[in-house]
């Protein structure tokens, strides 16, 4: 293998062009990005660089010389339109073709919109970081449309910076499509002991700009005047440049167990990655640093040539004001949900099916997880974990 095309410059791709080195790959490395920064850490934008605005240098991922020293050719700024597996060749937006012997896909995911409703800003990129930064100013009122993980730490990260805030959710309370309604319900409170104002089960019917801000017109008749307006209702994997490549696409990449896509000598990685585990006996894409770390590695062996399967457990954070959430597993689809410990600073909360442990969240209780994590691993019985 002469030459390896990575496109995306993202955590997964720094961590791929790592894996490469690491197992002796001494050829040719490309990286391609659609933004002109460097590779970058994105947790940060909803907290400290939110916060504090944020510095490129504090949040890139690795140094400019680390590319040099890798061997790493750069091309920032440029956006891969079009793969041509037939000739092993990524089309940029400006017409350049590049070849490749092996290409490694980490392009990630964009923010979904609200299809013309606005003006709504998004949060995905540090540029849209610097842009909501400059206008997060003590008093003002912000308007959060979505009640996810990003959504909630947004409305923190703002009410900490002494904004009026309010958030505005479909689902009867934060979290419940993905921890139950007993455990979002903890998150509603501790969002509401720090006085964010939240409008669950709420239909939004339209948003008029005016001069002064915008009225965000919810269908039970509430209207509530913002100075600005943040959606956090989710992302979609960034595909479309691959459509009509013959690499297959079914909600993100699909990809084997070892994370080989449907076309010769390509792997892919990250948040576009939909793969099957089989420690969960599911395919799964998963929106997560720690997996974009680990996989980003995985893809890379893969790419060279090794066999393995990719059966991580499922790690992922979220600091919302004094709380830091802790996640392993999957909570998804769960047949049991045991909440073990809630008071209103900490939580522990288990997740079963199929009889087996299958996810762990613990609030202001790390301890617990690593035993959680193993746990899952060795699908141990949920009955034998719930009794312990």
């Amino acid at each position: 293998m002469r030459r390896v095309v990575v496109v995306g410059a993202s955590l997964a791709a720094v961590h791929a062009i790592e894996g490469l080195r690491e197992h002796g790959y001494a050829g040719e490395i490309l990286l391609i990005g659609a933004e002109p920064h460097l590779p970058y850490d994105r947790p940060p934008l909803s907290k400290e660089a939110l916060h504090h605005g944020p510095e490129l240098d504090k949040v890139h991922l690795r140094a400019p010389e680390w590319y040099v020293e890798a061997g790493v050719e750069l091309r920032l700024g440029r956006r891969a339109k079009h793969l041509n597996p037939a000739r092993r060749v990524v089309v940029l937006d400006d017409g350049t073709q590049e070849e490749y012997d092996g290409l490694v896909l980490a392009t990630g995911s964009t923010p979904k919109t609200l299809g013309g409703v606005g003006p709504v800003h998004t949060l995905r990129t540090v540029d849209d970081a610097i842009a909501l930064h400059g206008q997060l100013t003590p008093g003002r009122h912000l308007v959060v449309l979505g009640a996810g993980f990003i959504g909630l730490e947004v409305a923190a990260t703002a009410r900490e910076m002494g904004l009026d805030v309010s958030v505005v959710e479909l689902a009867p309370v934060p979290l419940t499509r993905v921890l139950g309604d007993e455990v979002g319900q903890w998150f509603r409170t501790h969002q509401e002991a720090h006085g964010v104002q939240l409008h669950c089960g709420s239909v939004l019917d339209g948003i008029e700009a005016g001069a002064r801000g915008s009225k965000i017109r919810l269908q039970n008749g509430t209207v509530l005047s913002a100075d600005l307006v943040v959606a956090g209702v989710g992302v979609t994997p960034a595909t479309g440049w691959l459509e009509g490549s013959g690499v297959r696409l079914a909600d993100g990449v699909v990809c084997d167990k070892s994370l080989h896509t449907s076309v010769p000598g390509v792997v892919a990685a990250g948040d576009v990655t939909r793969w099957y585990n089989a420690l969960f006996d599911e395919e799964m894409r998963v929106e997560q640093w720690t997996n974009a770390v680990e996989q980003g590695r995985h893809a890379a062996a893969s790419l060279l040539g090794a066999v393995e399967a990719y059966t991580p457990v499922p790690y992922f954070w979220s600091d919302q004001f004094n709380a830091k959430m802790r996640f392993v597993g999957r909570a998804n689809a769960a047949e049991q949900i045991h909440v073990e410990r809630m008071d209103d600073t900490s939580m522990v909360a288990l997740f079963g099916r199929d009889g087996v442990l299958r996810g762990a969240l613990c609030v202001n209780a790390a301890r617990r997880l690593a035993l959680y994590s193993r746990a899952i691993r060795d699908q141990v019985p949920w009955g034998d974990v719930v009794e312990s």
